[in-house]
């Protein structure tokens, strides 16, 4: 297995490579009748896409959907969906003088070692540019998460750096560039990324995604744990080096009094476990975060070997995010809806039949 496919009942499969003439993805087990057309894709689209603010990479794609299958007259038929993006902005002359050479913290010599031959053109399929078709694929997945469930997946950038929200409002989140929940604090994160455009380096980040509504009992108890899954999910982003679910690694100092989530007849007191326990969901909120690390493209020398074996000294440039983070915020929540989804249609396979089982906590 190659593994460029995720998901057991409801999967997707991505192909292309950044600088090649399209990418696209196939979307198999999608429950028929659901309503889905082009337009329905430019949101998500537009915001993961780079060259939106002086802060991403100014690469400009066009992004354009193309349905190539599965769907009808407007609706979904049940047969695999098939979803196309045209490349129409690469500049592959960028990566000419890094042809022959590793680059530091990128995927170049793992590919190599792995392949033993390796497109470099903008990292091929390692790019970040892969992520355009799970956003892609996860456009439907919300859909349907929202019509049949009233499920609702955000997220939002939770650290830049060093620096973190003072304070919190959700409508803040899309209506700057960074999805940063205070809008009193986006002046300051853009003079600092400034500062650090101009000397060259990047910085890590953070970013926590939501999901409101995911009713008890998704999941499995053993191998198909949600919170495993999700995990496998979000590390599989680009520079992701980190999974949170709930408290994540703050759960270390806390006592098991503090982080056990309560349960009273109108609710639970609590959520440090992240809306998941045992593998399975509690209905309430399901939460995790990413930690992602710093651009490895930056101009600031340093040191490698080439194809040749030799050392050499490795300046990166071209298009490129001083924080990948910034625009990561709709790929993770992609990657929690395509797990959700996925584990609502295996939950109603094997357990459609339950219903709903008292008491039900709020």
């Amino acid at each position: 297995m190659s593994s460029n496919s995720f998901g057991k009942l409801f999967t997707v499969t991505t192909f292309g490579e950044s600088h090649g003439p399209a990418i696209g993805c196939v979307i198999d087990g999608c429950p028929p009748g659901l309503p889905i057309g082009e337009e329905e894709f430019r949101n998500d689209l537009d915001r993961r896409a780079t060259g939106k603010s002086r802060h991403t990479s100014q690469r400009r794609e066009a992004d354009e959907v193309e349905i190539l299958s599965g769907v009808y007259e407007g609706r979904t038929t049940g047969t695999p969906i098939a979803l196309l993006i045209r490349n129409t902005d690469q500049r592959s002359k960028d990566y000419g003088d890094i042809a022959s050479t590793f680059r530091p913290g990128h995927a170049d010599y793992t590919y190599w070692q792995k392949y033993g031959i390796r497109d470099p053109r903008g990292g091929g399929r390692s790019s970040a540019r892969e992520t355009t078709m799970r956003v892609a694929a996860a456009v439907v997945a919300k859909k349907w998460l929202a019509e049949r469930h009233g499920v609702r997946v955000r997220g939002y950038l939770a650290q830049l750096g060093d620096v973190a929200p003072t304070a919190f409002d959700w409508e803040a989140v899309e209506q700057n560039p960074f999805f940063w929940p205070c809008a009193e604090q986006v002046p300051e994160l853009e003079k600092a990324m400034d500062a650090l455009r101009k000397s060259g380096d990047s910085v890590g980040a953070r970013v926590s995604v939501v999901a409101d509504g995911v009713p008890p009992g998704w999941g499995e108890p053993i191998y198909g744990k949600l919170d495993g899954d999700l995990a496998s999910a979000l590390m599989s982003i680009n520079a992701v080096k980190g999974v949170e679910i709930g408290d994540g690694f703050a759960a270390v100092t806390q006592r098991g009094s503090e982080h056990r989530d309560e349960m009273r007849l109108d609710g639970f007191t609590s959520n440090h476990a992240g809306g998941i326990l045992g593998g399975i969901s509690t209905g309430q909120a399901v939460i995790a975060s990413i930690a992602l690390k710093p651009t490895s493209s930056i101009l600031i020398p340093g040191h490698s070997v080439n194809l040749a074996g030799e050392p050499v000294e490795v300046v990166t440039k071209g298009r490129h995010d001083p924080c990948v983070g910034i625009r990561a915020t709709p790929i993770a929540e992609a990657m929690m809806a395509l797990v959700l989804m996925d584990h609502a249609l295996r939950h109603r396979a094997q357990c459609g039949d339950v219903g709903e089982v008292a008491p039900r906590i709020p």
